[in-house]
């Protein structure tokens, strides 16, 4: 059983790829061990079953598949309790990403809060004034515009999601691009007014498929400041929104803590902070290195895929 779980995973990662084919070895062993299978899917669209179901055989295991996409559907159809992994795995997610954070630039942290406390304006009060400065847009969006946006996503058309995600990561891939080729200018501070275009450039991030630290990383190095500045501001300019909506979502009272099992949350909590923390170094060390033509590569690659495969499976 576990061969069986591992490769039905990998099956969901690599959905909508076509280079790796992990439904092979699943049709085998669910044929050699006369077991059948049924998929609820949701942001793959369909992708999952219209494998198993191309090929020769399937009859005699697959069962049927259903595409949930809205929270709706999947309560409807699927009988999923709404609070189920909802806003209590997305705080342990939240959470684990902060820490991430903290861990890997732990030294400016805790240089920014021994300046922070000093009683003459030093350059580490500044720099949290421009953090703050940078948070402005992003505070505005999530207040005014978080419903519209979260409409946008659910009203898309069947497998609009895709089209909409692949068209971001295009978007990232230019901007990355003129950042790459960007004239340097080397700033030796991100200036206030630096910080809030920054700032802006988050608040636009919050459109799904649009890399948030690739759109600021790339808006902060067009502007013309230094490659480890740009890379340290974009994941601190973060922690503060993140612990923010972390808060509200706790006032909110809607949490479930024993909707979901300890054993979910811990595992939830370990990857997102394994994979924060890995994310967190990879993109400080592309961006230190010049790399970001190979960034802007994956996501043209990625985005491609997207848009194809969304016209593809219309």
């Amino acid at each position: 059983m576990n061969k069986l779980l591992v490769m039905l995973a990998a099956l969901s990662l690599t959905a909508s790829c076509n280079c790796f084919k992990p439904e092979k070895r699943v049709h085998r062993l669910l044929t050699d061990r006369t077991q059948t299978l049924a998929v609820a899917e949701s942001c793959t669209g369909g992708t999952i079953a219209a494998r198993f179901t191309a090929m020769p055989g399937a009859s005699a295991y697959f069962l049927c598949g259903v595409v949930s996409y809205s929270n709706e559907a999947k309560t409807k159809l699927l009988g999923v309790d709404p609070e189920v992994g909802g806003l209590t795995f997305d705080l342990t997610l939240h959470a684990a990403t902060v820490l991430s954070t903290i861990v890997v630039l732990w030294s400016e942290i805790k240089r920014l809060v021994v300046g922070l406390f000093s009683k003459r304006f030093n350059a580490e009060q500044a720099y949290v004034l421009k953090i703050i400065l940078s948070m402005i847009p992003v505070v505005i969006v999530g207040f005014t515009l978080e419903p519209f946006l979260q409409s946008l996503v659910e009203d898309l058309p069947n497998h609009g999601i895709l089209l909409l995600v692949g068209a971001m990561l295009l978007v990232t891939a230019i901007l990355l691009t003129f950042a790459y080729y960007a004239k340097p200018r080397h700033k030796e501070t991100i200036s206030y007014r630096d910080a809030f275009i920054i700032g802006l450039a988050q608040a636009v991030a919050t459109l799904p498929g649009l890399s948030r630290s690739g759109t600021t990383i790339a808006t902060g190095l067009i502007l013309g400041n230094r490659k480890e500045s740009v890379a340290q501001f974009s994941f601190l300019m973060v922690l503060a929104p993140i612990l923010g909506k972390m808060v509200l979502d706790l006032m909110s009272g809607e949490l479930a803590a024993l909707s979901i099992g300890t054993a979910p949350l811990l595992a939830g909590f370990a990857a997102a902070f394994v994979v924060g923390c890995l994310a967190c170094k990879f993109m400080i060390n592309i961006v230190k290195r010049g790399k970001l033509n190979w960034f802007a590569i994956y996501c043209t690659l990625v985005g491609g895929l997207a848009i194809i495969r969304y016209f593809v499976i219309q």
